[in-house]
């Protein structure tokens, strides 16, 4: 008798998990909807490190598929093959598995081609109209130019292959493995905004909030970051700058630290909007700081005074002492936001090495690319 090997969960064989808990982290009057989220990994055989993320496959939000099957003139369970080859009923191909929020330049041509008035659609696939592509697709969906252009039509099968793959969503593991073996802990805000006269919803973290129930399951596997580990030597000290989202890893980095009983000290960096309502994981934080597993704790909320107050802003008034950390051998960490946050906290940081080192720009520039070259400086953002 041959042995059934039993696949690893994975990417392409996702782990059917359960949500045990979900709560808000901001509260009534924040401009934002971040929530803390509790998923099970208890009988999967995952494992993880702190620094790594989690991959979770969404569902499309039913309202928005049923609005482009009545658009379609669909009934809904026609047959369709799913990006693996299986048939579906549309309705469930377009709730599982292709994405129905950004269209693809493939919709945008076939528009184009049966619709007179669509013709500009073609241009903006050629290479050198990138950016007119972006602006035209930024806050539209597929239903957007599906409604603009009332008079074309597909047959099922054609429209299905004019549609991108559903793609998973990778977000930061909050936890830590040595204190919740059998969980995984993330932090998510929920994306949702006004455009062209619509409301728009993220797409996975609104069926996270709103959709996701304890008795469904949801599918994950484990995204490996190499690049994002503690110090292999626990007598090291890190830095870690997390504002908003950012902090997920963090909070792991920290309770990995301190189930570990690492020697080197721990420095955050935190901000939000408002320290009232914006203050994520809050009570813990500041039990850390009192109890000593974090040793310096830095607050930025912005929006609590008249001038904005950034992360960065509270790096520059700790130049002295955040450049003797680094002297001594800190691993300085970054999450969060790459297009903005990133670039300024990567800034500042030259400043700190510039000024707290009696360093040129040049020299701060060349201390910063050391430190990369030795895996001392760590980022991981989006």
């Amino acid at each position: 008798m041959s042995s059934s090997v039993i696949t690893p969960y994975s990417r392409k064989n996702p782990f059917p998990a359960h949500l045990l808990a979900q709560r808000r982290l901001t509260s009534e009057g924040s401009m934002k909807d971040t929530r803390h989220y509790e998923i099970s990994i208890a009988g999967s055989g995952l494992n993880y490190e702190v620094g790594d993320s989690l991959g979770v496959f969404p569902q499309n939000d039913p309202v928005l598929v049923e609005e482009i099957l009545q658009r379609l003139g669909f009934c809904g369970e026609e047959s369709v093959a799913d990006p693996s080859g299986e048939r579906q009923s549309i309705r469930d191909a377009l709730l599982r598995y292709y994405a129905i929020t950004e269209p693809s330049k493939q919709l945008l041509s076939a528009l184009a081609q049966q619709d007179r008035a669509a013709a500009p659609l073609a241009q903006l696939s050629a290479p050198e109209a990138y950016e007119h592509l972006e602006k035209y697709l930024w806050g539209r969906e597929v239903i957007d130019p599906l409604l603009e252009y009332p008079h074309v039509y597909f047959t099922p099968e054609e429209f299905i292959k004019l549609l991108r793959k559903l793609q998973p969503r990778l977000y930061s593991i909050a936890s830590s493995p040595r204190v919740y073996p059998q969980e995984i802990h993330l932090t998510v805000a929920t994306v949702a905004y006004q455009s062209l006269g619509r409301q728009r919803f993220g797409v996975c973290s609104n069926f996270l909030a709103h959709r996701l129930t304890e008795e469904q399951s949801v599918s994950i596997f484990i995204h490996s970051a190499k690049h994002f580990r503690l110090p292999e030597d626990p007598t090291r000290s890190i830095i870690m700058v997390g504002p908003g989202t950012g902090i997920a890893p963090f909070r792991a980095f920290l309770q990995e630290r301190k189930a570990t009983g690492a020697l080197g000290k721990q420095w955050l960096f935190f901000g939000e909007q408002h320290a009232k309502t914006d203050f994520l994981y809050r009570e813990e934080l500041e039990t850390w700081h009192r109890e000593g597993t974090l040793h310096r704790f830095d607050t930025a909320f912005s929006r609590d005074q008249e001038e904005k107050i950034y992360v960065q802003h509270r790096m520059l008034q700790q130049a002295q002492e955040l450049y003797a950390w680094l002297e001594e051998g800190a691993y300085f960490y970054v999450c969060g936001d790459a297009a903005h946050m990133a670039k300024d906290v990567e800034h500042a940081l030259v400043q700190v090495i510039e000024r707290a080192g009696g360093h040129t720009e040049q020299q701060a520039l060349e201390y910063v690319a050391t430190m990369k070259k030795e895996k001392r400086y760590r980022k991981d953002v989006y």
